[in-house]
């Protein structure tokens, strides 16, 4: 039985849309993430997941270690449902979150805040009593490659913080501070991790990402030791993070990295299938009906509009998967109401019958769904929440 026959017996009671999550392909990714790890732990990326049972499923496998939240409200709520060490990957300007944090012993004990400049820090000091708890922070530090003098630059625009200079500065800056203390440093290389060094299309160009890649990364070893050294002078550093599910076997390889991240890696979605170092199988798809037929070669199915964040383009679009063979028209795209879906195989499809996509990006599917199927071979075994089904929107 192929993964479309397992699928559609799986869920024929039940009429789409939905999700699903085939639970042997998710425990597959996690166990080669573990490989790829090497020993080092892996702090669970939260926003590529968003559903609470499957975070506390994947933190019950050995090789994980953590939560990255993506808001300090999402991580606030995780604690309050028993989770630990959590990390929020993004400055936060939520004076009322924060001010909820300093007030709970366990929250502070248990969440770390990210902050690349003294303006983070005058803002959380101004938002929270001054005999609040110490919060712990996380230092953001500048992973992105430069070259030609600065003139060319990949990876995202995150921190402003990048040479040790910076970061011993900043990290005194905090020292100073008693309301504060310096636990971790993260430097997140999205030009590797998020950049698959085997894109489609032009073989010209995936020599390029590769050559790129192959610099940042030789580059990035020397400069963030340098960073964490100088750090380290200053502050006892707990943890120091790097990676993502595309770079992880590069990152643990540093002395310097004492953990890394995974987020994508469990879902396995689209614009992760364009790496050579390692593969996934896909774990969550959607499924849309049928509704109508325009035309023998064309089918059009419910709804389907669910693009992915990023620069716009062909690449944010789900995926039609099964069957296999099927693609957009040119001129609708996936659709707000309707998509409709040309090729061959639409020509075996009826109305009723199923289509299941997947969506370029992970968790963002979940922002869809009030629920995960969860499939164990041809049966679903449970529903679980996600955390728009639990009434949680963090962004």
């Amino acid at each position: 039985m192929d993964d479309r026959q397992r699928y559609d017996r799986a869920t024929a009671e039940l009429d789409p849309p939905f999700a699903i999550l085939d639970m042997e392909a998710l425990r597959a990714n996690a166990e080669s993430l573990v490989r790829r790890a090497g020993g080092k732990p892996i702090r669970v990326a939260s926003k590529s997941v968003r559903s609470r049972p499957i975070l506390e499923r994947i933190l019950a496998m050995d090789g994980f270690r953590g939560v990255m939240a993506f808001t300090l409200p999402e991580a606030l709520w995780l604690v309050s449902h028993g989770f630990s060490d959590v990390l929020v990957a993004y400055p936060t300007a939520d004076r009322a979150a924060l001010a909820r944090l300093a007030a709970s012993e366990r929250a502070a004990r248990e969440i770390t805040l990210m902050v690349d400049s003294a303006e983070h820090l005058d803002y959380i000091e101004a938002a929270v009593p001054a005999n609040s708890p110490p919060l712990r922070l996380c230092l953001d530090l500048d992973a992105g490659y430069l070259a030609f003098g600065g003139r060319f630059r990949a990876g995202a625009l995150r921190s402003p913080v990048r040479e040790p200079v910076h970061a011993a500065d900043l990290a005194a800056d905090i020292a100073k501070r008693p309301g504060f203390r310096l636990v971790g440093l993260m430097a997140y290389e999205a030009q590797i991790a998020g950049v698959g060094d085997d894109p489609p299309g032009s073989a010209a160009f995936a020599r390029v990402v590769r050559l790129m890649q192959a610099r940042s990364a030789r580059e990035l070893i020397l400069r963030r030791g340098r960073v964490v050294n100088a750090v380290r002078q200053v502050a006892d550093l707990e943890f120091v993070n790097g990676g993502g599910t595309g770079s992880i076997e590069r990152t643990v390889r540093e002395k310097a990295v004492t953990e890394c991240a995974a987020g994508s890696g469990f879902f396995h979605p689209r614009l992760f299938d364009f790496y050579r170092g390692f593969s996934g199988r896909p774990a969550a798809l959607f499924a849309l009906p049928v509704v109508r037929r325009p035309a023998p070669d064309v089918v059009t199915v419910l709804g389907g509009g669910y693009l992915a964040s990023g620069a716009p383009g062909p690449s944010r679009l789900p995926q039609p998967y099964l069957p296999p063979g099927l693609r957009y028209s040119a001129d609708e795209g996936a659709g707000e109401v309707q998509t409709p879906l040309l090729g061959q195989p639409a020509e075996d499809l009826r109305v009723g019958d199923r289509v299941w996509f997947r969506h370029a990006k992970a968790g963002e599917l979940c922002e869809r769904f009030a629920g995960l199927l969860l499939v164990e071979g041809d049966k679903v075994v449970e529903e679980v929440p996600t955390y728009r089904g639990e009434g949680k929107t963090f962004l």
